[in-house]
């Protein structure tokens, strides 16, 4: 798997902001800012699944997402892609592109990609044929793969092939792929989609040892030139990845900073780590 040199990213912990101790101060979108969210609110028949949740993620950057079950890190996803409509807040995108007014399609296609847990390929087309699907084209499926590729096409196919691992298995069914190869090839259909903000949920849920150590590496190869929000559980992957971190609470943000800073949060030891 090709391996870039990441940057630095671990940030200092934040100071108390207007949500909690650690969270990170909201106004308006500052000069870098790729998504930019303040005071969102969702509301299912009474519950609460986001309490005016605000975040602030940088262009190029990687932030990782912890909770407790029911914290609201899959409705803060279903917000930023569409899925679901705030009941009062703030979504940009980009500076100024409000994501509230628009529907998923359009979201998407202003590059805004999103992995579920669960890797959702083409299990009976090869693992090259599933990145030429993922190939931004006006035709239709099968008219797609009878097209000829044109030869900057192939070159980026096998670009993102390098680059996700899976060079080898080009030819093979994504059916016959490694729970954790699958991911990988999902990864990489939002890659070749030109997606620059990438949504990662759970990403090495059910991944072996070694697996997960090369989706920390695959991860930390695209950051910076992509951005990227992870929601994890697993802590050591978490901690692998030496991004911030920020921890979400019954919808709004508890704690953010470094690893070391959130692990060692009362508030959070309490209400999510348990020890």
């Amino acid at each position: 798997m090709m391996m870039l040199k990441p940057a630095n990213l671990q940030a200092e912990p934040a100071t108390a902001g207007p949500e909690a101790a650690g969270a990170e101060e909201v106004g308006h979108p500052a000069r870098g800012t790729l998504l930019y969210l303040d005071g969102v609110t969702v509301s299912f028949d009474g519950f609460r699944a986001l309490n005016s949740l605000s975040l602030v993620i940088g262009q190029g950057e990687l932030r990782t997402v912890i909770g407790p079950n029911g914290a609201g890190k899959t409705t803060m996803m279903d917000v930023i892609t569409g899925k679901t409509r705030p009941d009062s807040g703030e979504v940009f995108f980009g500076g100024d592109t409000d994501l509230t007014r628009l529907d998923e399609s359009a979201i998407a296609n202003l590059g805004i990609g999103r992995k579920f847990q669960r890797p959702t390929v083409f299990e009976n087309l090869s693992v090259f044929q599933n990145l030429e699907l993922a190939l931004k084209t006006d035709r239709g499926t099968f008219r797609t793969l009878l097209a000829r590729l044109s030869g900057a096409q192939r070159e980026r196919i096998a670009g993102t092939l390098d680059t996700i691992g899976l060079v080898e298995r080009a030819g093979a069914p994504a059916g016959a792929l490694s729970h954790g190869q699958k991911q990988w090839l999902e990864i990489g259909m939002l890659l070749i989609q030109d997606a620059q903000l990438l949504l990662l949920d759970e990403p090495v849920a059910g991944m072996t040892d070694r697996e997960t150590e090369q989706t920390a590496e695959l991860i930390l190869s695209l950051a910076g030139a992509r951005t990227i929000v992870v929601v994890e559980h697993d802590m050591e992957f978490v901690r692998s990845l030496g991004a911030r971190v920020t921890v979400l609470h019954e919808g709004s943000v508890l704690a953010e900073g470094s690893i070391d800073h959130v692990q060692n949060d009362q508030r959070v030891i309490e209400v999510y780590l348990g020890r």
